[in-house]
């Protein structure tokens, strides 16, 4: 057994099979419907949660986890481990990662170290298996932090907003960019900077938003250094898996995994969005 634990939040989107299988614990946020409050990954599935949004007179808001759950949390692994990795999503989209520093600084007994991987979903989840591989091997809190953050200059990761009303209610558009927006589908190519989700590109049709995001791909993959990549869809599975298979037989040496955009950041995206990250796969040990 490794002697660092590794805690994420939900949003990583690991499997239960991946939590279980290196030992990482899973602290989740919520999704709320009304007076309704679900927390994601344990509460309510991706698909639920997408069919019950069909039928909800509002859409949902989402919610961090309260400090409490986090102090629950490295309490109690505090009694087995010395010290602690946590591996968060962007502190630039969530309050989570200020609410794990609070925790982690009131935690005795441990050392609890709060990781912002800048970025969300699966390709935040190639941060947390990461550091899960490497306590296993035995590396220590610095070498694997340092790893970490070396790994972060080379994650990249691109997404397709399907829906620009949820865009435009988080307050990334505004009322005449929808209309226009919409009029003319546009599809955003969204990627994190600085933290925080901005447009990368604004192209006509989902077709040409796809292709700029497999444009970028191709720069890092074509000369040949062998990709981590995770395709990541918003209830839509097939056309991932149509993605993923396009890419496995371009770019054989790589290896694609197929994810989602589960409840909270499906919020927020909207259903039908699509997305592609990837690391250098040297690096995910």
């Amino acid at each position: 057994m490794s002697e660092i634990a590794i805690v994420t939040d939900s949003t990583a989107y690991l499997s239960a099979a991946e939590r279980s299988e290196y030992g990482i614990t899973m602290v989740p946020l919520n999704v709320i419907f009304g007076d309704e409050t679900f927390q994601e990954e344990t509460d309510i599935t991706a698909e639920q949660f997408y069919e019950k949004m069909k039928s909800a007179e509002q859409l949902p808001t989402t919610s961090q986890p309260p400090v409490g759950l986090f102090e629950e949390t490295f309490s109690e692994l505090a009694k087995t481990y010395d010290d602690i990795i946590v591996v968060m999503l962007s502190s630039g989209i969530s309050g989570a990662h200020q609410t794990a520093l609070t925790a982690a600084n009131v935690t005795e007994n441990a050392r609890v170290h709060v990781f912002d991987s800048e970025i969300s979903c699966y390709v935040q989840g190639f941060f947390v298996l990461t550091a899960a591989k490497l306590a296993e091997k035995g590396k220590s809190v610095k070498e694997i932090m340092d790893h970490l953050y070396d790994m972060k200059t080379r994650t990249r990761a691109y997404f397709m907003a399907d829906d620009l009303s949820h865009l435009h209610r988080g307050g990334r558009l505004n009322g005449a960019q929808l209309i226009v927006g919409s009029m003319l589908q546009i599809k955003p190519v969204l990627h994190f900077e600085n933290k925080v989700i901005v447009p990368y590109e604004k192209v006509r049709t989902e077709k040409k938003a796809l292709a700029k995001i497999r444009a970028l791909l191709d720069e890092d993959a074509a000369g040949g250094e062998a990709l981590e990549i995770a395709v990541i869809h918003a209830n839509r599975p097939d056309k991932a898996e149509e993605i993923a298979a396009e890419i496995r037989g371009r770019y054989p040496a790589c290896n694609v995994t197929v994810s989602h955009f589960g409840p909270v950041i499906g919020t927020h995206i909207g259903e039908g969005s699509l997305g592609i990250g990837w690391t250098e796969a040297r690096l995910t040990v």
